[in-house]
């Protein structure tokens, strides 16, 4: 009855491999990952945050925009920035790339 068909028998495992050395390959990826791309955003983010933190009047910055310009006030989540003489813009401090040193913008 089983002339053109061959009968399949269960093969044991050589070896015997345990699930952790399975599951193995998938916990070096996440570690790989995890040192790679994670951890140096999370150090982006809190240097980011501290800056915007200690953001005082008169300090020159560059906004994500693209913007240099002079902070007039600093309020709780806003920064009024001068960019120009009688132009002044109220933009969320988030929005800060970097804080220059003074002198900058005299010089740009």
């Amino acid at each position: 009855m089983n002339l053109l068909i061959s009968d399949a028998y269960a093969q044991a495992a050589a070896g015997g491999t345990s699930t952790l050395m399975s599951l193995l390959p998938m916990l070096l990826i996440f570690v790989v990952f995890y040192f790679l791309l994670i951890r140096p955003q999370q150090k982006r983010q809190k240097e980011h945050k501290q800056m915007v933190a200690s953001i005082q009047k008169g300090d020159e910055v560059v906004t994500s925009g693209g913007f240099l310009g002079k902070v007039a006030s600093v309020g709780e989540g806003y920064v009024s920035l001068n960019l120009a003489d009688n132009v002044e813009v109220k933009m969320q401090a988030a929005a800060i790339a970097q804080v220059l040193p003074k002198g900058t913008i005299k010089s740009a």
